[in-house]
């Protein structure tokens, strides 16, 4: 079932448990040009909740408090921009978060094809559809088609965590995982400060 809510916040009260898969859909991918639009949520149950935020108020107190529980652990598929967007247009910072598609980078060194459609494939034989990834996320209602596939989007990740606990495990790497989880909204705030495009670790 996928509970959409157009133009408002989640339900008060809702309780999503301790895990809970996020996503978010912008007008496009440049930090501080494009406004966040959707933000789906999923506690791995096969629901979905879909919000359509409310431009440009983003008055949505009872998604802001989700973001910022320290008891409550989100999971996302490539979270620094999910993070970054978070923290410029709702003014929090997401915390304590797990990112699937590092978690990949690091245990799925075998292949150089991380992104959630593929890695989904392969560790769950689940095809998730993309061909609304690029479509109008800021128009006044969202489509049927806009709705499914941003709950598609979320509903797999905590099959997808157990997959990949299992080889950061087996490889040794769920520590170093951890230290990169801890450090992503931190690699958020880089973004927003203006570091987006450079690796300030690197040597030149």
């Amino acid at each position: 079932m996928t509970n959409y809510v157009h133009q408002g916040d989640l339900p008060a009260g809702l309780n999503l448990g301790p895990m809970v898969a996020i996503d978010s859909e912008t007008m496009g991918l440049r930090l501080g040009r494009d406004p966040l639009c959707v933000v789906q949520l999923s506690a791995g149950d096969g629901d979905a909740h879909v919000v359509q935020m409310t431009r440009p108020t983003y008055d949505a107190p009872n998604l802001k408090r989700l973001l910022t529980d320290p008891a409550v652990l989100k999971l996302f598929h490539f979270g620094r921009f999910d993070i970054a967007m978070f923290a410029l247009h709702l003014g929090v910072t997401t915390a304590p978060v797990y990112c699937t598609k590092i978690a990949s980078k690091l245990a799925r060194t075998y292949t150089d094809r991380h992104g959630l459609k593929d890695v989904t494939r392969e560790l769950l034989g689940v095809d998730i559809s993309k061909a609304q990834q690029s479509s109008d996320w800021g128009q006044a209602k969202l489509t049927p088609e806009q709705i499914a596939y941003a709950a598609s989007d979320v509903l797999n990740l905590h099959a997808l965590k157990t997959r990949l606990d299992a080889m950061l495990v087996r490889e040794g790497r769920m520590e170093l995982a951890q230290a990169c989880f801890d450090f992503l909204p931190w690699r958020a705030r880089l973004d927003l400060a203006g570091w987006e495009d450079a690796d300030v670790f690197a040597h030149s």
